[in-house]
């Protein structure tokens, strides 16, 4: 395994953190600087827009230069947007910190796919993805609790201060290990552009937004779920959740295996298990025991697909991966907030606490459906297009 695989992992756990790990300080935080806890909420969702931002508007920017050079810039902007939140003297500065931060998560993701995948030969390519995802998901397991501890034991702003911490170490890793990635030949933003031309590269994006809509429209509520459906006591939450980031680290690198053998197939399996678990759980989310294997299989099953849906975008831009990556990367952060909202309109219709993984059910069996028509195409009719021919 190329060294430089856990350079990138390194650089995809620090991000991770910087996500995920404020969640459980934002009442500190709201305290400190005397804001409501719906305004601290602002540094969750205005990072996840700037993510989706900057996958695509510097990935855009920067799709011409060498791609280490890239990664290596975007760690130093990571660097410079954790110090900014760390020293911040009021609200507005950290959230400004945060924009910072989380507008090189998208690009570090779509450069660092694209380079991960040419650190390997071609059938390991998912592997090397999901392995660079890998750092991702262990932040999911780990940041929320990790974040939490540090920041309520020496204040919300050393949490910063490790993640500040981490990047330089990621920073120094890429920069020893990760060799050096030219832009192949005669790349430009307007060639990158026309592989969008391509029905499949915007398939591949459709299904990224439905599959990710579909984890993130019952996760984001599964605390209502819990505590009210399955009657858990408030305080194991926190442990319950861990249990699906567990189930995401297993799940990331267990599809990114199987995405290397078979990728179509491997992504219709997936999605409708997915759709399955969801319908099951809601079916089951008053038996405790069903809540917790359900849970699990929420994470495993749904986080299977990244890689393969990553890897899926790239062989249909052959040509163009960097841009393609960087589209799918903010396809992943639209089905986020889709899902969210949809989970919430369910919610607030009054349809039970358990309609949100009713409509992530449907919304994995509308990607399952999306899937199937792109799959179908490359039969219908042989364009002798190279990356289309490939994506079986």
């Amino acid at each position: 395994m190329p060294l430089g695989l856990l350079a990138l992992a390194l650089g995809g756990f620090g991000i991770g953190l910087t996500g995920f790990g404020i969640v459980g300080l934002l009442p500190e935080i709201a305290a400190g600087f005397h804001v409501s806890e719906p305004v601290a909420g602002y540094l969750v969702s205005g990072y996840a827009l700037s993510v989706a931002l900057g996958a695509i508007a510097l990935t855009v920017a920067i799709t011409r230069f060498d791609r280490k050079k890239v990664l290596l810039s975007l760690m130093v902007l990571f660097i410079a947007g954790n110090l900014i939140s760390a020293l911040a003297p009021v609200y507005s500065v950290l959230l400004l910190g945060r924009i910072v931060a989380a507008l090189c998560h998208g690009a570090f993701f779509s450069v660092g796919a694209v380079v991960a995948a040419g650190l390997v030969a071609e059938n390991r390519r998912a592997g090397a993805i999901s392995l660079m995802f890998g750092g991702l998901t262990v932040a999911n397991v780990l940041g929320v609790p990790l974040g939490t501890f540090l920041g309520q034991q020496l204040g919300w702003r050393s949490t910063f201060w490790a993640v500040t911490i981490i990047g330089l170490v990621a920073l120094a890793g890429i920069a020893a290990l990760v060799p050096p990635a030219p832009a192949p030949e005669g790349t430009s933003v307007r060639g990158e552009l026309a592989a969008f031309r391509r029905p499949q590269v915007w398939i591949s994006a459709a299904v990224s937004v439905l599959a990710f809509g579909s984890v993130i429209g019952g996760y984001t509520y599964i605390a209502f779920i819990l505590t009210e459906v399955g009657h858990f006591a408030a305080t194991t939450v926190p442990w319950l959740l861990v249990l699906f980031g567990a189930g995401t680290f297993v799940g990331n690198f267990a599809g990114g295996k199987a995405a290397d053998r078979a990728l179509n197939r491997t992504l219709t399996t997936l999605l409708a298990l997915l759709a399955v678990v969801l319908a099951g759980f809601a079916l089951t989310a008053g038996n405790k025991a069903m809540t917790v294997v359900a849970l699990t299989l929420m994470g495993t099953i749904g986080l299977a697909t990244a890689p393969g849906l990553q890897l899926r975008t790239m062989r249909h831009a052959q040509d163009a991966p960097t841009l393609a990556s960087g589209v799918n990367i903010a396809a992943f952060n639209i089905g986020n907030a889709i899902g969210a909202w949809l989970g919430g309109l369910a919610l607030g219709a009054g349809f039970g606490y358990v309609s949100p993984l009713w409509v992530g059910a449907a919304l994995a069996v509308a990607g399952l459906a999306v899937l199937g028509v792109g799959s179908l195409r490359p039969r219908q009719a042989r364009t002798g297009n190279a990356p289309a021919a490939t994506a079986h």
